[in-house]
């Protein structure tokens, strides 16, 4: 009976801080590493916002779900089972990045961890409620929130960084290649593709090869028609050897040709409306080539080399080429990349752009093998040390009919609340602007300049976003929910919501100076985040005071779901309308998609309790 006892109060510092460190990882990478993953991997942004947005679904139907975990075995059980499960999928990710058809793949793995992630949520939280003393439960609200924001810092700084360092160490040699603007230079180049259809395999490692060493391109303008072809034929070259995918137009296999019709329409009106725009010129800056192929073939892998500006005059950029792909068949076929002057530079400078071609696949493999055993431990320790206890227990059939009586309850009696329309609206509103933003904050800071990124690498963005901005994001949350206790949730929330949104200018200005300096890029993300874990505790707050009364476990589970919503149904559209029309144009249509939540704000603060989230003395 004293070893029952024993199992059964088992020191929360045994079992809390692993159990909410394991809640927090599976969240994390499946809505923010998987952006990154995919970006990475060459997949659209329009494709991968879309998809990954959907994965919010498990946590919107989450409440739905919650009463099959309450009715059937033991939470414990559930936190366990889910462990092992999510463990097993990261290792079915890794083996399955190398597969033609790996998008499809991972995200439908990526759903079923979603889904077990959720259930853990679930089980996790009722068991903390099971498992502490009341006492207890509130000294262990601190540790466990400090071990899940290191889950998120695992999640989006420390696996990013890991990333990083495989995928450079395991790739080819990186090779800088210097583009000089030189008014003495001739005024028009043509591609010399035929004059390197024999090259030879050459001795040492594989490598990538660009020639010439050094690009000098004329300042002087050269006309448009002569561009345009020799950028076309460039594109048709790559296409014909392998190295680009040809745009696939879309199929018109609708049923409602007209409404086909119609939508292709709409989106021609938003790129033409709202798109950035290339001012139409008689005359255009002048453009170079750069040839690009491996010394030899590859032995088991296809090789994707990405090439972009590395620094220098932003003047200089890249119009053709970000990306190609060498095989075995391809290795001695030079891909072309295409560089352009500005039409108003007319003196002598330089940019460096850079050939990189790391083991993207092996890099983000390794990493999930990695989680993979990391979650089976995680399932074994729990499985000797989370504690039994006697409350933890599935229901029988009276019971069963009761809590399915009082579940159908929960849902009446939250809608049934004073001016519930107005917080649901406030709950959906909140982060309208940030679930845009979140979405292609990563894609932003990964994309080349060319494409109208900053062009960092996986480890620089590990840094930035997901320990620098974390650091900042827990900093803010603490700093907020001290101001809320003291000055109440009332007088903050106007202040709290302007720092969610307001700091989301900073993308704007990343997006049209494109600073090269990494300090300049940490202080803006820092920034945005703080304002974010700031601001954000007061949508924790409005949750709270939304579930107040009875039932306020299961409300404040409704709330979460409305707030998955809020994030799931914006994200969606993302990536399809930054295709459209530009990271610069996106982020002031994200800085516009504040004004519905500032609408309804005034409401808001007149129907809270003054006295609400301050602290009792």
């Amino acid at each position: 009976m004293s070893h029952e006892n024993d199992k059964s109060k088992r020191s929360g510092w045994l079992w809390v801080p692993s159990l909410y460190y394991a809640e927090g990882i599976p969240y994390i990478i499946v809505m923010m590493a998987s952006v990154a993953m995919y970006k990475m991997l060459g997949v659209s942004n329009a494709k991968f916002a879309f998809w990954t947005s959907l994965l919010y679904l498990p946590w919107v139907v989450k409440p739905l779900w919650s009463p099959v975990v309450e009715v059937i075995s033991r939470k414990r059980n559930w936190i366990v089972f889910a462990q092992f499960l999510i463990g097993i999928l990261f290792f079915l990710i890794a083996f399955s990045l190398n597969l033609s058809i790996f998008f499809t793949v991972t995200i439908i793995i990526f759903w079923f961890m979603a889904f077990s992630s959720a259930t853990h949520d679930i089980a996790a939280d009722g068991f903390y409620m099971l498992g502490l003393t009341e006492k207890k439960q509130s000294f262990f609200v601190g540790i466990r929130s400090t071990f899940y924001r290191f889950a998120m810092m695992t999640g989006q700084g420390l696996l990013l960084i890991l990333v990083g360092l495989i995928e450079t160490n395991t790739g080819l040699p990186s090779q800088d290649i210097p583009v000089i603007s030189n008014p003495e230079q001739q005024i028009e180049q043509k591609i010399k593709i035929n004059a390197r259809h024999n090259i030879k395999v050459q001795n040492g490692d594989l490598r990538i090869i660009s020639v010439p060493d050094t690009i000098y391109i004329s300042t002087q303008k050269a006309k448009p028609a002569y561009i345009d072809s020799m950028i076309t034929k460039a594109r048709q070259i790559n296409i014909k050897n392998g190295h680009i995918e040809k745009i696939k137009k879309k199929k018109n296999n609708s049923e409602n040709p007209k409404k086909q019709a119609g939508l292709d329409k709409f989106e021609l009106f938003i790129k033409n409306t709202f798109g950035e725009h290339l001012e139409k010129r008689a005359a255009a800056g002048n453009i170079g080539f750069v040839y690009l192929h491996l010394s030899k073939p590859p032995k088991k892998r296809n090789i994707g080399v990405n090439f972009g500006r590395e620094k220098g005059n932003q003047s200089i950029s890249l119009v053709h080429g970000e990306h190609f792909k060498f095989n075995q068949d391809n290795w001695n076929q030079p891909a072309i990349a295409v560089i352009q002057l500005h039409p108003n530079l007319n003196k002598k400078t330089k940019a460096v752009f850079i050939s990189r071609a790391g083991n993207t696949e092996l890099a983000w493999s390794v990493v999930f093998i990695f989680m993979g055993i990391l979650f089976l431990l995680l399932c074994l320790y729990h499985r000797f040390i989370l504690p039994y206890p006697r409350s933890d227990q599935s229901r029988n059939k009276e019971k069963n009919a009761n809590f399915i009586a009082e579940f159908i309850d929960t849902f009446k009696t939250f809608f049934k609340k004073d001016n519930i329309g107005l917080f649901v609206a406030f709950l959906l509103l909140f982060r309208l602007s940030e679930s845009q933003l979140v979405k292609l904050a990563q894609p932003f800071l990964l994309d080349a300049q060319e494409a109208g990124g900053l062009a960092l690498t996986a480890s620089e963005v590990g840094i930035a976003y997901g320990t620098v901005g974390i650091i900042m994001l827990t900093l803010g949350g603490l700093i907020g929910g001290f101001l809320a206790s003291k000055f109440g949730l009332r007088k903050l929330l106007l202040w709290m919501t302007l720092a969610i949104n307001i700091p989301n200018a900073v993308y704007i200005y990343m997006a049209y100076l494109q600073p090269d300096s990494f300090l300049t890029i940490n202080f803006c993300v820092g920034l945005e985040q703080f304002g974010y874990g700031f601001g954000f505790a007061a949508y924790m707050l409005t949750q709270i005071y939304i579930a107040e009364g009875e039932y306020k476990t299961a409300h404040f589970a409704l709330t979460t779901a409305f707030m998955a919503l809020g994030m799931m149904i914006p994200g969606m559209w993302t990536g399809w309308l930054q295709e459209l029309i530009g990271y610069k144009h996106f982020f002031i249509w994200v800085m516009i998609c504040i004004i519905p939540i500032f609408a309804i704000l005034p409401m808001i603060i007149k129907k809270i309790d003054p006295e609400f989230g301050l602290k009792e003395e």
